[in-house]
């Protein structure tokens, strides 16, 4: 074992699985958040002293005799890359000791559905990802007749969501921050009432919205954090890729996971590997950009006259932002309170609001003149440095229009009991100059309103 992963990453040993004995690492003082992305799973190579991994493309490893080998047998079953981005994962989602990485999100979240078995129950966030929400209700369904009840977990009480359990309730799907409409969901509190369920569902969060820098869902007692490494992990817009992270006390259900990942085979390149561990090195720096641009938008938004309401947790008008500080995670706590004066009362957030990632979404008005369909393509198409396309996370700001791209997949009934009207705007604020987001949003604001 490589003496970088006996490093412990906030009391929990960041192994990826494939270099795991059995035996506990030893414990040290934790490494800052930035220092394990750029140390852990990229020590320096022993041959040749390269301080960054070199890229393996070999499909197949020698055996110096039958099952003889130096660890590595198939590239589906382990590659040089994929377990060092592994490493670097498991160090970085906080209170993580296992990870796996996957060809994308979506085969992420098609894996630990089938993990489940035939016949097996769910409970899901209602404002859930479009393609999730399909895999759902058409592949699951179908395939092995999965049954999943969506709850609205961000205001359903305690006996509601005991309610929503059966006895072959074997997850419950977390988003939190949701897609698109960023509500939050108190992970600790569903997690608390899923474990004292005699079913005992396992808890899953996909992290992807905030990236494991401002949020710690296994240190608010999820079992599982899913991310779609395509956002903001890899943070470049170049690789498609999904991973899952897991707490030490999980070692069988990961191991479940890791055969089916193998079994099933969707997994990345090890060019991809390398590339999404070379971004994961600059998530630290990349999400505090994400985050400061964030705010400043959306205080710009919230103060423009030619928009409706503005969604972004880290407001202090928001009216879930007491829980957005409550959730964030120990080091984006540490971080923030060197941008702000100490408050007299460390549990209330920051009067002028705190940066919470880099999406917002807001809700454009329209003029008699024109339809809200029509008033939101134009703001989308007068946009210069916001790109209007799907997905999100990159260092390059995005803006796209989810009733009709990423969540289009819903039925349009279900999308307006979700509030993903055609006046609903997604931006993916980059880490692009401040002033010059705020001037292209309110400016792309003022041809698509104020002329109407």
């Amino acid at each position: 074992m490589s003496p970088a992963l006996d490093l412990v990453a906030n009391g929990s040993s960041p192994t990826n699985g494939h270099a795991s004995n059995g035996h506990s690492a030893t414990k040290k003082p934790a490494d800052g958040f930035s220092t394990r992305a750029i140390h852990i799973g990229s020590e320096a190579d022993e041959s040749t002293g390269a301080v960054i991994p070199a890229i393996s493309l070999s499909t197949t490893y020698k055996q110096n005799g039958i099952g003889i080998h130096k660890g590595f047998e198939y590239s589906r079953s382990g590659n040089p890359n994929r377990n060092a981005l592994e490493t670097t994962l498991s160090s970085l989602e906080s209170g993580g000791a296992y990870a796996l990485a996957f060809a994308s999100g979506s085969s992420t979240t098609a894996t630990v559905l089938q993990s489940l078995g035939p016949n097996a129950h769910i409970v899901s966030v209602n404002d859930v990802y479009g393609g999730t929400f399909r895999y759902m209700t058409r592949v699951a369904k179908e395939n092995q007749g999965l049954e999943t009840t969506f709850l609205d977990l961000e205001n359903a009480g305690e006996e509601e969501v005991l309610a929503a359990i059966r006895p072959n309730t074997k997850l419950i799907w977390i988003e939190s921050p949701t897609n698109p409409t960023l509500r939050l969901i108190d992970i600790a509190r569903v997690a608390s009432i899923a474990h004292s369920h005699p079913s005992h569902p396992i808890v899953l969060v996909d992290n992807t919205f905030l990236s494991p820098f401002y949020s710690s869902p296994l240190l608010l007692g999820a079992d599982i954090v899913l991310h779609s490494l395509t956002k903001y992990v890899n943070g470049h817009s170049d690789v498609v890729m999904g991973a899952l992270i897991l707490p030490e006390h999980h070692e069988e259900l990961t191991q479940k996971l890791r055969f089916l990942q193998n079994a099933i085979g969707a997994v990345p390149s090890a060019y991809d590997s390398w590339l999404a561990q070379r971004g994961a090195k600059t998530l630290g720096l990349r999400m505090k950009a994400h985050g400061r641009n964030a705010l400043a938008v959306a205080k710009a938004l919230e103060e423009s006259p030619y928009v409706a309401e503005v969604i972004y947790p880290g407001l202090a008008s928001h009216p879930r932002n007491e829980l957005a500080w409550k959730s964030l995670s120990p080091h984006a706590r540490k971080w923030i309170d060197t941008l702000s004066p100490a408050s007299s009362d460390p549990a209330s957030p920051p009067a002028d609001g705190f940066p919470y990632s880099g999406m917002i979404s807001f809700r454009i008005r329209s003029s008699a003149s024109n339809s809200q369909l029509q008033t939101a393509d134009t703001f989308l198409t007068s946009l210069r440095l916001f790109t209007l396309a799907e997905s999100l996370g990159g260092v390059e700001s995005l803006a796209e229009h989810p009733a009709q791209m990423t969540h289009g997949s819903i039925p349009p009934a279900e999308r307006a009991l979700l509030g993903i009207g055609d006046d609903l705007i997604r931006l993916s604020v980059g880490v692009e100059e401040e002033e010059d987001l705020i001037r292209d949003v309110l400016g792309a604001l003022e041809k698509a309103v104020g002329s109407a």
